[in-house]
Formats: structure tokens, C-alpha cells, sequence
């Protein structure tokens, strides 16, 4: 039976008839055409992922250990809460936190468990447009590119400020304030907590108290995205603003992420902390996130949460992570490092020592698309089409090769 031809007699009866196939996500298209490139040296800066020195995004010692525990004290696989597991998320508010913040000692900070970061941020985008549906959430320029997507599906409407300026290498930090002090209160403002992606580059302490100073006086409410603690500097200073944020102002939403620090990506390991001015508004707010969650994906997965509490609940577990979160660490750190070098060598100058300074595991290169096609069609090196590194992708024995194609292409006339 030909059902177009009794669609075109009949008019358009079915469903998905007027569904044109979409393009594919930048990023998975990205990732299909690098394995499907057959040359021996090509390299992958593109895909968010952490790897190795021997490419692999590797299973830490510190959660296989926990995960055995976890499978063998486990007796049923019934449903979690909605909120998720209890000790997880004690846990990780006190890591976000610190374990005496005033947010804690008050009981203003409540937090759920989410499906990942991403799910965090929906969570957290559906409860700003239940509490206040007309108001704009501003994110920085440039941000993740998922960002638009998690928050402006929900319904909310978005808005930019200024934050880096990928040509010279920096931030905007002025434009970025005089943007913010121009929004109206009561809008929401969403800023990376560390580790900025896709920049690399992340507010100061000072910057942070003017922006805290910034966003009080506006009655701007904070959404803080911290997907990398532990991978700047350590897990306390790289939620020092988080902190200094959640203790100076009276309501915040915090999403957090244990896909690149656990190595938790396919577990979808993240939670949603949301701070309010007493209380009695956080248990208010609690009740609409539960039925915000329970909405959109009725319990969150358990798997990957238990061995998240039971690393951070068990000392000598927690501190085998530490040290191989260090580890993590300080190899992108050393790549930052030794491509910095190579492109002062290859280059002749220091126009690349920014990679050096920067922090977790993205830097923006700064260069044109033509430039990033021709690395990709010329050189076999894949980044995204607005430059964005993944460090973790640098390795001993590429770098060299990475900073000369760079170099080369550079030089090119145009």
C-alpha cells in the first residue's frame, strides 16, 4: 500500500509527514566525521570528554572500588525518591558548600538529585519560569553551547553579556558589568562557577565580589553552572564563588556535575541546590522542584549517584579520589603548559601563552572557521567551528604537531 499517494488524495493524515530530517548535533557530527578518518595522526580536540595519555576516558580506581561496594551491599532496584538519594545529596551540598556554610546552618539551601548537570539546569530552568515565567535569564558570550537549548526549550527568554573577547585573549570584564547593570531586577543571570567553557577563562576573586556586589544591588538572581570543581585548581577554590555567592545573597540556584570529575559521563551524575532567604521559602521551593522533577522524568537513576556517596562518604575512597582528580588535573595542566611552548617555538612569539593560564579543559583558540576547517581538512585536527580546544585531547607526542599546523595556518596569506 502507498501511503503517500493516499496522503496526497486524502491531505496530510499523518503524524510525522511534515517532519524534515534535522542537521546533526555540531558536536556528534564532529565526533563521525573524526572515526570515520582513516589518517594515523589525526587528533580529537573537539569532544568534551577528559582522556588519558593513552587517549582512553578512563574508569577511576577510587569508583571501581566503590561501585563493587555498592553492587554488593545493594538489595533492591525499586525506585529512589523523586529528590533522589538522601546521602548523595547531603553529600555533595556539603562539597559544593563546605560543610559549616551559612546557607546550611539556616537549612535556606535544599537539593535534589538530577539526571546529569543537564538536568540540573532544566530542573532549574523550569523552576524559574513556574516562579517568575516572564523573566529573562542572561548568559555569558560565548557560553556552552547547550546552554541556549536547556534553558530557552523551557520557555524562558535569554539574553547575552559581554564576557571574552576570543581575538585578544580576554575577558570583557567591564562591558560584562556594565551589561549586567543595565538588566532589570529581578531577571536571573547565569555565570560558569569555574573552569569556563568554552573559554577557559574564569572570573578572579575580585571580579567576584564585584559581581556578587553587582547582582545584590540589581536584584539579580544568580544561576551558577559548576560542571568542573576540581579540575582548576582544587575542589574548595574552584567553589569559592559558589560560596561567597550562596552566603552574601539571598537566593541562588546551583547546578552541579559529576560527569568530568567522577568520570561519571554515561552514569548522568548531577544535582540541583537552590538557595533561598529562610526556611520556610526553601521547603517552598523543595515542593516545586519535586514536582518539577517528577514531571519531566519521574526519579532520577540511582546507579551512579550511590557510587558518588559512597566515594564521598567513605574517607579512604574519598581521598583515593582526590589524588586521581589531582592527577586529572595536573596532566591538563602540563598539556596547557607543553602546546603553549610549542607554539611560542612554532610561532615565534607568545600570542598562544593564554593556554598556559587558563583553567580546566577548554580554551577557545581564537581563529577564524576557515582556520578551524583547514586544520580539520588539512592537518586532521578537530576542534568546534568557533575554536574551542579540549586540552585533554594534547598529548606528548601530538603537540608538537599540533602548534606547527597552527603555526602554519596562521601564517597563511588572508
Amino acid at each position: 500500500m502507498d501511503y503517500n499517494v493516499i496522503c496526497k488524495k486524502m491531505g496530510p493524515k499523518r503524524l510525522f509527514q511534515n517532519l524534515d530530517r534535522l542537521n546533526p548535533d555540531s558536536i556528534l557530527g564532529l565526533m563521525a566525521k573524526f572515526r570515520a578518518d582513516p589518517f594515523s595522526q589525526k587528533v580529537d580536540l573537539g569532544v568534551g570528554v577528559y582522556r588519558d595519555l593513552s587517549g582512553n576516558t578512563p574508569v577511576l580506581d577510587s569508583v571501581r572500588r566503590a561501585e563493587q561496594i555498592v553492587l554488593k551491599s545493594q538489595t533492591t532496584k525499586s525506585y529512589v525518591a523523586a529528590a533522589g538519594r538522601e546521602e548523595f545529596n547531603s553529600a555533595v551540598e556539603e562539597l559544593v558548600l563546605g560543610a559549616g556554610h551559612a546557607a546550611r546552618r539556616e537549612r535556606r539551601a535544599r537539593t535534589v538529585q538530577t539526571p546529569g548537570g543537564c538536568g540540573a539546569l532544566r530542573v532549574g530552568a523550569e523552576l524559574i519560569r513556574a516562579a517568575a515565567p516572564g523573566v529573562t535569564v542572561h548568559v555569558s558570550d560565548p557560553t556552552w553551547g547547550n546552554h541556549t537549548p536547556l534553558l530557552g526549550s523551557s520557555g524562558l527568554k535569554l539574553a547575552r553579556y559581554p564576557y571574552y573577547d576570543a581575538r585578544a585573549h580576554a575577558l570583557r570584564f567591564e562591558a560584562m558589568l556594565e551589561r549586567l547593570d543595565r538588566a532589570p531586577a529581578g531577571n536571573v543571570v547565569l555565570v560558569h562557577a569555574c573552569c569556563h567553557n568554552p573559554t577557559g577563562a574564569d572570573l578572579d576573586t575580585d571580579q567576584w565580589r564585584a559581581v556578587t556586589e553587582l547582582l545584590g544591588r540589581r536584584r539579580l538572581t544568580p544561576f551558577l553552572d559548576l560542571a568542573y570543581q576540581g579540575f582548576g585548581t582544587d575542589l574548595a577554590a574552584d567553589s569559592a564563588a559558589v560560596r561567597l555567592v550562596a552566603e552574601t545573597l539571598p537566593e541562588a540556584l546551583i547546578a552541579v556535575s559529576h560527569s568530568k570529575n567522577l568520570g561519571l559521563y554515561r552514569e548522568r551524575v548531577g544535582a540541583l541546590i537552590v538557595v533561598s532567604e529562610n526556611e520556610t521559602r526553601a521547603d517552598a521551593v523543595q515542593s516545586h522542584v519535586l514536582q518539577i522533577a517528577r514531571s519531566i522524568y519521574s526519579m532520577p537513576p540511582d546507579h551512579g549517584a550511590a557510587i558518588a556517596a559512597c566515594i564521598f562518604m567513605d574517607p579512604d575512597l574519598r581521598q583515593s579520589w582526590m589524588a586521581e582528580l589531582a592527577g586529572m588535573r595536573g596532566r591538563i595542566q602540563d598539556m596547557r603548559a607543553l602546546l603553549a611552548s610549542h607554539l611560542r617555538a612554532a610561532t615565534g612569539g607568545g600570542a598562544y601563552d593564554f593556554i598556559q593560564s587558563q583553567h580546566g579543559m577548554f580554551s577557545l583558540l581564537g581563529v577564524t572557521s576557515a582556520v578551524v576547517d583547514a586544520l580539520r581538512d588539512k592537518h586532521h585536527i578537530y576542534m568546534t567551528a568557533d575554536s574551542r580546544m579540549n586540552l585533554a585531547g594534547i598529548m606528548p607526542h601530538n603537540a608538537a604537531y599540533v602548534a606547527a599546523a597552527i603555526a602554519a595556518e596562521q601564517n597563511e596569506p588572508g
